[in-house]
């Protein structure tokens, strides 16, 4: 700071103006902002040296501070899954979960409960699945073969869908899931092309159905409005004890950013069997003789299956025995456990029953774990 005094000539000069001193007094010459002015005689001033570089333009651009607009978070859609193995590597008794939402709102929490009270966090989504409703039916089909007939219309509420080749079909490729919106009843099926029909609207034709073993879960048709999810491995399993299986839970599931008792939270309550344990049906049920009638089948696996130099594939359970059950119009008749894929209904045994008609056999390979797989079934005229 300085202190100088100014005559009358320079009245003029005020506080806040910048004055400049020639160089050669005891302060130096430079640029000084005047502070403060006493008028009287003389013009008593208070001025401070400044640097010119202060008033030059910063490098930084300054931003403004922006106010987001408040978008209240609304409920999400979750569906869980309890489906067959996908990968070798998963939980075979975890559910899968996807989760969507009109407005995603980032990462979604999931807290379970075996009561209604003292929830603990589960698991937290991060990305959202592609998740939709079917426009029309889509009737039962064979597996094993090619499904060529007309399109599947699939309405979703997010992202796309796309085409792929035959060889990555064959791969694995655009694996989703068809059902009702429970936890246990879903088909696995693939589609090879999706074609847009209209806005998020795709028709998916060229389709392998009952895929991983869902085969006997075709129904006689899916009707319009069932449910869709694209397993193209957002959905995961959750956090799921084995020892929880067939009990039921109680889920929260909501915006991450909020408790779960804010209103966005759904709550849904659960009981899982495990369905990756579950063997798959046996195929190929045959009826031989006339007289006695011998049944004989194939068994599958549920895991490593596809080598094709093994002379059978893995048995996957603890050991091999199967239920059979004879059914007139619905009845049971008889049920018994064998140990191989081959079983004798003689002319005695079904005399003993009271058949003399048609009749269906159904075969189911069991799981000490899971126990009676889904059943393959035939129906002999008489």
């Amino acid at each position: 700071m300085i202190r100088m005094s100014l005559p009358p000539s320079q009245i003029g000069i005020g506080a806040g103006d910048i004055v400049e001193l020639p160089a050669g007094g005891n302060e130096g010459g430079g640029l000084f902002r005047v502070d403060r002015i006493e008028h009287g005689a003389s013009q008593l001033v208070e001025a401070v040296r400044i640097d010119p570089s202060v008033y030059e333009p910063s490098e930084i651009a300054d931003e403004l501070a922006r106010v987001e607009a408040f978008v209240a978070s609304v409920p999400v859609v979750p569906l869980f899954m309890d489906l067959p193995l996908i990968q070798q590597e998963d939980a075979p008794h975890a559910p899968y979960l996807a989760v969507s939402a009109s407005t995603w709102p980032g990462d979604i929490a999931v807290y379970r409960s075996s009561t209604q009270e003292n929830y603990a966090l589960s698991d937290i989504v991060s990305a959202r699945s592609i998740i939709g409703m079917t426009l029309n039916e889509l009737p039962r089909a064979s597996a094993g073969l090619v499904d060529r007939g007309g399109s599947l219309d699939v309405k979703l509420d997010f992202s796309a869908l796309s085409s792929v080749t035959q060889e990555a079909l064959l791969s694995g490729a655009n694996l989703a899931a068809i059902g009702d919106g429970t936890s246990g009843n879903w088909e696995m099926f693939q589609f090879q092309d999706a074609e847009l029909i209209g806005a998020g609207t795709f028709a998916l034709s060229t389709r392998l159905r009952g895929q991983l073993g869902s085969d006997a879960l075709i129904p006689d048709a899916w009707p319009a409005g069932s449910w869709f999810v694209l397993m193209n491995g957002t959905p995961e399993q959750i956090n799921f004890p084995a020892n929880l299986r067939n009990i039921e839970q109680n889920f929260l599931i909501g915006p991450a950013n909020r408790p779960y008792d804010d209103p966005s939270y759904a709550a849904q309550a659960h009981s899982f069997d495990g369905i990756g344990l579950r063997p798959y049906a046996p195929v190929h049920l045959r009826k031989d003789g006339v007289a006695d009638h011998q049944f004989s089948w194939i068994r599958r696996t549920r895991m490593d299956g596809d080598d094709w130099s093994l002379p059978d594939v893995p048995l996957n359970e603890e050991t091999e025995s199967y239920c059979i059950q004879v059914k007139v119009e619905g009845q049971l008749k008889r049920e018994v456990m064998v140990g191989t894929s081959v079983w004798n209904y003689t002319v005695a045994m079904r005399a003993v029953d009271g058949i003399f008609g048609p009749y269906a056999v159904e075969v189911a390979q069991l799981s000490a774990r899971f126990g009676a797989g889904l059943a393959a079934r035939t129906v002999v005229a008489a």
